[in-house]
């Protein structure tokens, strides 16, 4: 370390201080004589008529230098006040017989015909010198050229990220690239061991790193190395955590960056980084190249030129693409890139020969969840015998960022409320927090808006109870959370399709609460907003994407790649149609709806009575109301089963999954119930 400070410590500012002091002594050599200024003129005719006068110059035309003798010395001793001191107190700091000679100047003699007058007056010998000073004049040329210099390397080094590298050699470095590089021993903390889950995503991967650490096991056979992998997936499904573990697992160079680092308000530069970076990585080959985000400059081409016609994104994609499979060649250099907007990516980007691989990391499932638990319960301290099944059951639809996230909520709560350990209930509550928000218990609710409140989401519990592919319910609640009044938890099945039967009985479950409204208040309100919100667009997304409706036919309107944002892909009169069978859907279901709950009104009430005595109410309380629920398929074969089973743990208070369904704005997302 202390070698490449020594390396690293000279710089260029050395050089500007070392010209700066040569200047001073420069100077301070030239003006070696001494200068003692008096006022007075009256001072130097004495000084004449007195004989103590060795020799004067007039300099310039403009002042006046003269040198006394030894008379001038002894005369000026005999006097007293005025220059005279000045001139005794030069004569103490040095002695003008046996050292160097003062030179006593006047700096303003005024008019120069009149005193040369004085002096002729006096019969003083005089002579007219013109004396130049070099270095102020080259300074005077010099010094402002030299101000505007720096200022503009000041301004270029903060463009340009001012920090790294020495000797203002950041004024050139604007298009170099931004890669953070791992090599020689530097790596990330992450290994495949820290990545849970992703088992198919894990072995695309550890082939590429494996072919890195052992080519001849591939080489053999003839078999060559992809050049690049696309890791495609939602957020935080863990695709940079891959990108991560292949850091901390190649023993080859590793350059990290993101698609923004490339973009810059200069032209040119997103696509000199884009150079620079691969002839970085030629260099250290074999080595591998992460993009972050390639989105970000990999967007496709040729949309809304009008817009831009000179478009610097498009300039750096075009030379990623040449730099990735164009007429040179790439021969030891892999190219990994993460997004989760792949529909928007050029074709060009994603052709074979450039990425050969895309690896599609998907939301966990079951078994997967409950890998990403064990990882991130390693460092809580859990009470004994915590179930990890019963966790990885209760959080359908959460990606390992939700799952981390989670665990780390569940520690919070369990500090706050001064536990030495993390219990299950910390869990349950932790997901309440996610999903919901925070409670607000002091929120001021008038007694008439938390009944219709209690008989909406009654509504919605009743609906989903009674419908065989309604997900069923594990909790409701009228405690305000976050910006909803109320919400039900619901744990929905994880399909990897849905027909269409599940889909009405879904819609018809969400109208479950205006239902309700109606059925008992004979009004509606604003709070079936987020309901109405969700059953519109799954309504057309029935007509339009799935083609699951008989008028408009087996046809699907939906453009994955987002072409068509400003124009409709049908005619007006398809419009129409499309309109009048989403409008005769929806309100078919709300009459379902209605129908549902008339038939049970007395249930719904009962149930809307608990809610408000409680607030809270679960799972068992809906089968005390209700009975068992026919279509619980665990529960069908529980009891057909004649084997001695170990029972599984009894759910309890405060459980909670999935995406609440709420009386507010906030907007749900069914994604992960459809097929998209």
């Amino acid at each position: 370390m202390a070698k490449e400070n020594k390396k690293g410590g000279f710089s260029v500012y050395w050089i500007y201080a070392i010209l700066g002091v040569s200047l001073i002594a420069f100077q301070l050599f030239v003006s070696g004589d001494t200068h003692v200024s008096i006022s007075s003129k009256k001072t130097l005719y004495a000084l004449v008529e007195g004989h103590g006068i060795k020799k004067i110059e007039i300099v310039n035309q403009t002042s006046v230098d003269f040198y006394l003798n030894k008379e001038g010395v002894n005369f000026v001793n005999k006097q007293k006040g005025g220059d005279y001191e000045t001139i005794k107190k030069a004569f103490k700091k040095q002695n003008p017989v046996k050292g160097k000679e003062i030179i006593f100047e006047i700096e303003n003699i005024g008019d120069l015909g009149n005193f040369q007058r004085d002096l002729d007056d006096r019969k003083a010998n005089y002579s007219i010198v013109t004396r130049v000073n070099y270095l102020s004049q080259i300074l005077s040329y010099i010094l402002p050229f030299g101000i505007i210099i720096l200022i503009w390397i000041f301004v270029m080094r903060r463009m340009s990220g001012g920090g790294g590298g020495g000797g203002g050699s950041q004024i050139f470095n604007i298009g170099k690239s931004r890669a953070q590089v791992y090599d020689k021993g530097k790596s990330t903390n992450t290994t495949f061991k820290d990545v849970a889950g992703l088992a198919e995503a894990k072995i695309e991967i550890v082939e590429i790193v494996e072919f890195l650490k052992n080519p001849k096991k591939y080489t053999d056979i003839g078999a060559k190395i992809p050049k690049g992998a696309l890791l495609v997936g939602p957020p935080g499904t863990g695709k940079t955590l891959l990108a991560k573990a292949v850091a901390g697992e190649a023993k080859v160079p590793f350059f990290s960056l993101s698609g923004s680092d490339f973009v810059e308000m200069f032209v040119g530069v997103g696509a000199s980084r884009v150079r620079d970076l691969f002839k970085q990585a030629k260099e250290k080959a074999p080595s591998i190249i992460f993009i972050d985000e390639i989105d970000a400059i990999g967007r496709a081409r040729g949309k809304n030129n009008g817009f831009n016609s000179n478009d610097e994104r498009e300039n750096t994609l075009n030379q990623l693409l040449t730099e990735m499979d164009g007429f040179g060649t790439n021969s030891g250099v892999i190219i990994l890139a993460a997004t989760n907007r792949a529909d928007v990516l050029d074709s060009a980007l994603m052709r074979a020969g450039r990425f050969d691989r895309q690896i599609y990391v998907d939301m966990p499932d079951l078994n997967e969840r409950k890998e990403i638990f064990q990882v991130h319960l390693k460092p809580l301290k859990l009470v004994p015998n915590l179930d990890i099944d019963f966790l990885s059951k209760q959080t359908p639809g959460f990606s390992g960022a939700d799952i981390a996230n989670l665990c780390n909520e569940a520690a919070l709560i369990a500090a706050r409320n001064g536990k030495k350990k993390v219990e299950k209930q910390d869990f349950l509550d932790a997901v309440d927090r996610i999903i919901g928000g925070l409670e607000k218990k002091n929120k001021i609710i008038s007694v008439e808006e938390k009944k219709a409140i209690a008989y909406h989401e009654a509504g919605h519990a009743t609906i989903s109870w009674l419908l065989e592919f309604a997900h069923p319910l594990v909790k409701v609640t009228i405690v305000p959370r976050g910006q909803s009044l109320g919400a039900a938890w619901y744990l929905p099945d994880e399909r990897s399709i849905t027909t269409t039967e599940q889909l009405l009985d879904q819609m018809c479950s969400a109208l479950g609460g205006r239902a309700a409204e109606q059925l008992t208040f004979g009004k509606i309100s604003t709070g079936a907003l987020s309901d109405l919100e969700k059953v519109t667009k799954q309504a057309y997304a029935m007509v339009s994407i799935y083609g699951l409706n008989k008028k408009v036919g087996n046809v699907s309107y939906y453009d994955s790649q987002g072409r068509d944002s400003f124009t409709k892909p049908y005619s007006e009169d398809t419009a129409r149609i499309i309109d009048q069978e989403v409008s005769a859907l929806i309100e078919e279901q709300y009459k379902r709806a209605l129908e549902t709950l008339t038939t049970h009104q007395d249930k719904l009430i009962l149930l809307a009575d608990k809610l408000l005595k409680t607030e809270v109410i679960f799972k068992e309380d809906l089968e005390i109301i209700f009975g068992k629920r026919i279509w619980d398929k665990d529960q069908l074969l529980a009891e057909s089963s004649e084997e001695t089973i170990k029972p599984k743990p009894k759910r309890t208070a405060k459980k909670a999954i999935a995406a609440p369904d709420t009386t507010t704005d906030s907007s749900i997302d069914t994604s992960s119930e459809t097929n998209e």
